[in-house]
């Protein structure tokens, strides 16, 4: 089974992982470097939640735009 772990690399190489994990057995792992500065997994979080809510805003903004438009065009006789 597959899984996706947030860690940090600091400049030497050494891998930390920010949550903790269990594994029957050694296994191989993969892994990519992000350009992304941030080490905290707090900060992490609170971007992520700074992006959902932006998100959530502009979805709510295109629904009234959506909904404005369609009794717009239910108000037409064709």
């Amino acid at each position: 089974m597959s899984q996706t772990l947030e860690a940090v690399i600091d400049e030497h190489g050494a891998v930390r992982l920010l949550e903790p994990i269990k594994l029957e057995r050694p296994r191989r792992a993969l892994v990519t470097i992000l350009d992304d500065q941030q080490t905290s997994d707090e900060g992490s979080l609170d971007a992520g939640y700074r992006q959902m809510a932006e998100d959530e805003a502009r979805e709510a903004e295109a629904a009234a735009l959506a909904e404005s438009t369609i009794g717009d065009l239910s108000d037409e006789s064709w």
